[in-house]
């Protein structure tokens, strides 16, 4: 998919994320997080995962984690790209099910 516009899903509620993604060219990753330490690493391979699935190669992905688990960051990064894309209004499959 190609980012068109910055967008942005999520809270910075507990437990929640927010996830910001812009138009760049690569791919740029910038987390925050105060679990860093402990889950930096699953974090960025769920993140990293949610974008090919989607097939985003050329985006600035900003994360400001609060706690989430890996089902809310993959809900928020697939919300932030759908909403770049101007595809959320659309009959999307959410979940996993998109190729």
């Amino acid at each position: 998919m190609k980012i068109e516009k910055s967008a942005m899903a999520g809270t910075l509620e507990s437990s929640d994320a927010q996830v910001t993604i812009e138009p760049a060219s690569g791919l740029e990753l910038n987390i925050q997080s105060s679990v860093l330490n402990q889950y930096g690493r699953q974090i960025k391979a769920t993140v990293l995962e949610t974008l090919d699935r989607l097939d985003v190669k050329d985006a600035k992905v900003t994360i400001v984690d609060k706690g989430a688990l890996d089902c809310t960051l993959k809900a928020r990064v697939e919300c932030a790209v759908f909403r770049c894309c101007g595809a959320s209004e659309s009959n999307i499959p959410w979940g996993g099910a998109v190729k």
